[in-house]
């Protein structure tokens, strides 16, 4: 950024881009202007809004290219509605969707730096509706780079995996996909797994995978894994936490079992990568301890937990950092 006033001024506006993008994911503009082109009048009572309102919305939603105006329509180019609409099979709106709640959240940071968070609970103690967007919006993102991180991982001689907090069900299926021998537990809350079971119905491999249902915080996991995965998860943990789950972990394991880590892994100082930066702030903002923690600090809690060999087997670019560790 540029350190003069008008790159001050441009950092401090950037919000505006972000808060127009956010009004129409929440008004699904997307989805309707898929269809067909609309007039500001058409679109203004479909979705029971002022026509000045939704003009001057899509005017600038245009101005960012997210959508086409010809002829006083506007219309959603089919390079956007393929990640936008909701009705698109590869839509990221549950990723947007969770966003425009953390808007929110995130307009109380001043006073949460200065008087810290009063959260209470976990950080992701969800009503019903929210923990399928929430689920939804994993499964947009895990979907995709799971492949990836199973490559890098490289699974080898493992034979049964126990996919911690597992969501979607989007890793064990890739690390099924990979590894033919290997049949995989997938443990979470009640709704997820009902959510991962359906999901999962329709890739053949429902016979190689458990769903067992639990509280990670609160329960013991299930035992007789030599793999485990833990992906997405200790970032919303305090340091405490996550030691008291990674020995969980370790009594779930069988001797020489291995640990993987899936998360933000930052530079010692904690300043890179930025969006793992960032990420510690959204963590500050809606968790009453999560942080996101370098390699270092991985590496000590699993070691205060009982793990041994420790390693980077991938550095963090966004969200990509990968840790083991193995159980002796």
């Amino acid at each position: 950024m540029p350190m003069t006033p008008f790159g001050i001024m441009s950092l401090v506006s950037k919000f505006q881009e972000s808060r127009i993008f956010l009004t129409a994911a929440e008004m699904d503009v997307f989805t309707l202007l898929a269809k067909k082109p609309m007039s500001a009048q058409e679109i203004a009572d479909r979705l029971e809004a002022t026509v000045r309102g939704v003009t001057i919305l899509l005017d600038a939603v245009v101005s960012m290219g997210l959508l086409e105006k010809k002829e006083e329509k506007y219309h959603c180019p089919a390079e956007v509605a393929s990640i936008m609409s909701k009705e698109s099979p590869t839509s990221i709106m549950p990723i947007v969707m969770l966003a425009t709640g953390g808007w929110k959240r995130w307009s109380d940071l001043t006073d949460i730096v200065r008087r810290g968070n009063r959260i209470r609970g976990t950080a992701f103690d969800f009503k019903e509706s929210e923990q399928e967007a929430f689920t939804g919006a994993m499964h947009a993102s895990a979907y995709k780079i799971a492949p990836g991180i199973v490559a890098a991982i490289k699974p080898g001689v493992a034979r049964k995996l126990l996919d911690i907090g597992g969501g979607s069900g989007a890793y064990t299926q890739a690390f099924l996909e990979a590894s033919p021998g290997l049949t995989a537990t997938i443990f979470d809350l009640p709704l997820v797994i009902n959510m991962a079971r359906r999901r999962l119905a329709t890739t053949g491999l429902l016979d190689r995978i458990q769903f067992i249902a639990g509280d990670f915080y609160k329960d013991e996991l299930p035992t007789g894994h030599d793999l485990a995965l833990l992906s997405a998860i200790i970032h919303q943990n305090s340091p405490e936490q996550n030691i008291e789950l990674f020995r969980k972990i370790l009594r779930a394991l069988q001797p020489e079992g291995r640990l993987v880590i899936r998360d933000h892994v930052m530079s010692s100082d904690h300043t890179q990568p930025t969006s793992g930066a960032f990420f510690a702030v959204n963590m500050l903002v809606v968790t009453a301890g999560g942080w996101t923690y370098s390699f270092e600090e991985i590496k000590s809690a699993l070691e205060s937990a009982g793990f041994i060999k420790v390693n980077l087997i991938q550095p963090d670019e966004r969200m990509t950092g990968l840790v083991e560790g193995f159980k002796p």
